[in-house]
């Protein structure tokens, strides 16, 4: 993946094997459309030869030709999807998943439900289990992709027209028009490079620690696993049975705790807020570019943009993303290390290769630290696992999943250095609160305790029900 941040390398496309296709870059050849498509087109427009100008003009078209919003999605469903089929970094190949990879798949989200339901309180979140292919995984969580990266592509959008002075915004409007399309084609490839090479990576749809896929799909990448597990020492089946747990974990919390969702983006959001964008390097990008050399464009923005503000807003942003994520991970860690420690004798070894993945900064964190500038990296991961493992002990797993059931009740940055005062600490109650809001708006024929939320604690099939209450499993 690209270390470096809105480039517009675009990857080549394979072309039914033919050598020497799309070569280029050298003395006297013409520019590398896959290392730089504006290299390409200006070099085409220049070269006199009829094919590549039309090329050139297709090109130019794409790049430009934005539906509304900060980013060309359509380029960088392209581009991605291009990724994916020119292979991954270590050779493999993109492939369509088997019947008996699918088989496979569904019997160990089967199995990993049966195993999660003697360790936590929340029942299951998934309604099907998928087997994707890399390029089923692209076309899966690009909607979530643009949830996250809009809101930054939307300032770099309004930077751009912010360089030009005032008294000549008036009379620019086609130029500016330009550039914001120009920004939508850059983080459009941007985008569409960082999806596609993490495609070749990923084994779930829960990578990132965030809902990526529809909710409800719990998703396995067959091809990913078994690379993922060469080398470990660890039969197949167990590394996709844990595998399966994890992202089985990850949809029960998802799912059962409605207001999670939106706390992570929110805090993604609230980060991005304060990132700033060096207008500095865009009125230099926009004042020097020689139309003779587009590479210029690369060039500069390969420095990057993003420089996040030292300010204590920015700061709590970013500490309260860094806890929620640990919170998440850490959850998910301690239960299925409780899940699978008595099934699989694998567990700690494919555990500690997971917390290392996460904690060194995998490719999933590589690629938000390219796209927004932004390393979704749960630092305090052990941390939080510990802290959820003495909850266990000392409420069992039952009043440690009821604290998913208010924002209010979740540890602190705080809690995590000091995890044995926060088990022994009295927790606020809310059921009273719940109770009178509940009357209060007229719902006195459910009564206490059944005011129809979804968080544990209520009859809303959550963490406060019966653990050996009805739970749907993937069919």
């Amino acid at each position: 993946m690209s270390d470096t941040p809105f480039g517009f390398g675009l990857p080549r496309e394979p072309e039914d094997g033919e050598p020497g296709k799309n070569q280029g870059g050298g003395p006297g050849k013409g520019p590398d459309p896959a290392d730089n498509p504006l290299a390409a087109m200006f070099g085409a427009l220049g070269g006199g030869n009829p094919q590549d100008l039309g090329a050139a003009f297709q090109q130019l078209g794409q790049l430009l030709s934005s539906e509304d919003g900060p980013v060309n999605w359509d380029l960088a469903r392209n581009v991605a999807r291009q990724t994916v089929a020119a292979g991954a970094p270590d050779g493999s190949r993109d492939s369509s998943v088997g019947a008996s990879e699918r088989a496979a798949v569904t019997e160990a989200l089967r199995l990993a439900e049966l195993w999660l339901d003697e360790v936590t309180a929340l029942p299951s979140g998934a309604t099907s289990a998928v087997a994707w292919s890399r390029a089923e995984w692209v076309e899966a969580t690009l909607p979530v992709w643009r949830e996250l990266v809009d809101p930054v592509a939307e300032r770099v959008g309004g930077a751009m027209g912010e360089v030009l002075p005032e008294e000549m915004r008036a009379m620019a409007g086609p130029l500016l028009g330009m550039m914001r399309s120009m920004g939508g084609a850059m983080f459009g490839t941007q985008i569409g490079q960082a999806v596609g090479v993490l495609a070749g990576e990923v084994v779930g749809s829960s990578d990132v620690g965030l809902p990526l896929g529809p909710a409800g799909k719990a998703a396995l990448l067959p091809g990913n696993i078994v690379r993922f597990g060469e080398g470990l020492g660890v039969p197949a089946d167990e590394v996709r049975l844990y595998l399966a747990l994890r992202e089985a974990a990850h949809h029960r919390l998802f799912e059962h705790v409605p207001w999670l969702r939106g706390h992570l983006f929110g805090a993604v959001e609230g980060y991005a807020r304060g990132i700033r964008v060096d207008t500095g390097k865009l009125e230099d990008l926009v004042g020097r570019i020689d139309p003779s050399r587009p590479e210029e464009i690369q060039e500069k923005l390969q420095q990057g943009m993003f420089q996040p503000e030292d300010t204590p807003e920015q700061r709590a942003a970013l500490a309260r993303l860094e806890t929620a994520l640990a919170l998440v991970e850490g959850w998910v860690d301690a239960v299925v290390h409780a899940a699978a420690q008595p099934h699989l004798p694998s567990a700690g070894a494919l555990r500690e290769t997971l917390r290392r993945r996460r904690a060194s900064g995998g490719p999933a964190e590589q690629t938000f630290a390219t796209l927004i500038g932004l390393e979704l990296r749960p630092r305090r991961l052990r941390d939080a696992s510990r802290l959820w493992a003495s909850l266990t002990d000392a409420r069992g797993y039952q009043g440690r999943d009821l604290l998913w059931s208010h924002p209010d009740m979740l540890p602190t940055t705080h809690d995590l250095d000091d995890p044995d005062g926060f088990v022994h600490r009295e927790q606020p109650d809310f059921s009273e609160l719940d109770r009178l809001l509940g009357d209060a708006a007229g719902d006195s024929s459910d009564g206490p305790g059944n005011d129809g939320g979804n968080g544990p604690g209520n009859d809303g099939g959550n963490a406060g029900g019966s653990p050996d209450g009805d739970r749907g499993h993937p069919k």
